[in-house]
């Protein structure tokens, strides 16, 4: 069964002017999110990705173009149908945006509040997000009394209170450590998995990309410079947005070693076997490996590695066909 458009941005735009200045923050950006996805969205600082987040959340109104929510166009929507709207659009921000005066049940309770839903059906939902979030033992603490990390849990606790069809994360990893970050993209999957609900994530962080996003799409300067699945983008980079954020491959022959020498690319599929020491043992051919960069995609290695050319041609032919015959891409580099 094909997964629906859940998200579609046509044609948007956005222009910030004063009696000085005009920016092009937003210009003709054009996207698909499909139900249950993971879709991330990166670029550097002052692409123009917390605009579009704030056009498609409606805080931002764009100058021109649509955005569909689930074939409905928001930003013609009236009143009443964009509350109802926005009541299945959950939003988790960088900094928390937490009640400081309200316990964690009263925080994750407030959308509820707003909404009407009635205490006892408010209170039993309260102790099924704490329990998703894994903050049970909370509920009564405020959040001067939680790390930053269970602060953000307590975000996400609240952004699902209204049972959402969509998560807007706008950096939502960004103010902490890299091990709490680990968690929360942990507790992200794990609510996409299980909950089915889709997740648009807006980063300037390659490895937030890498670990749970299914697809991508690079802005710079308010475009689209690539978009794409995940692992395609990251290993066939042809923006050069993409290849200062994204790539693998060197950017310039000047980055290869200054020998003779074999790159090999690994694309997820081979990366975990042990190729390398099996190429010595199987083929008898000493390996010298001159470097090697290496990076987690989806659960898989992708990379690349450069070793020595051997000096004979015989054994040059007898690595390079071992290493075809194992699905990996080979180049050699520097040859005389």
């Amino acid at each position: 069964m094909s997964q629906q458009v859940l998200i579609a941005v046509n044609g948007l735009s956005k222009v910030f002017q004063d009696a000085e200045n005009r920016v092009i923050a937003l210009n003709d950006i054009n996207l698909q999110i499909l139900e249950g996805q993971i879709y991330g969205i990166v670029g550097m600082s002052g692409a123009g990705k917390s605009t579009l987040i704030r056009c498609i959340n409606r805080l931002d109104t764009p100058n021109q173009g649509q955005i569909l929510y689930r074939g409905q166009d928001i930003l013609t929507m009236d009143r009443k149908t964009l509350l109802k709207t926005r009541r299945k659009i959950g939003m988790i921000f960088q900094q928390f945006n937490l009640f400081m005066q309200r316990t964690v049940s009263r925080n994750i309770r407030y959308p509820m509040e707003i909404a009407g839903v009635p205490k006892k059906q408010a209170d039993r939902r309260v102790r099924e997000l704490l329990e998703i979030v894994g903050l049970e033992d909370k509920a009564d603490a405020y959040p001067t009394q939680l790390s930053g990390g269970q602060r953000q849990r307590v975000g996400i606790a609240r952004a699902l209170a209204s049972n959402p069809d969509v998560l807007l994360c706008d950096e939502a990893t960004s103010a902490l450590d890299p091990m709490t970050t680990q968690a929360i993209l942990s507790l992200l999957q794990d609510i996409n998995r299980r909950l089915g609900i889709t997740i648009l994530l807006i980063t300037h962080e390659m490895a937030v990309i890498r670990q749970i996003c299914h697809r991508v799409a690079i802005l710079d300067g308010g475009q689209v410079a690539e978009e794409g699945e995940v692992d395609q983008v990251f290993l066939n980079t042809k923006s050069e947005a993409g290849k200062r954020l994204f790539g693998v491959l060197p950017e310039s022959e000047q980055e290869d070693p200054d020998v003779p020498s074999l790159r090999i690319v690994f694309d997820g599929a081979a990366a975990e076997r042990p190729i390398i020491s099996r190429l010595s043992q199987e083929t008898g051919v000493a390996v010298n490996i001159l470097s090697a960069n290496m990076n987690h995609l989806q659960g898989k290695m992708y990379g690349q590695m450069i070793i020595q050319k051997p000096v004979s041609e015989d054994e040059n032919k007898t690595v390079i066909n071992f290493l075809k015959q194992e699905g990996l891409t080979v180049r050699e580099v520097n040859t005389l």
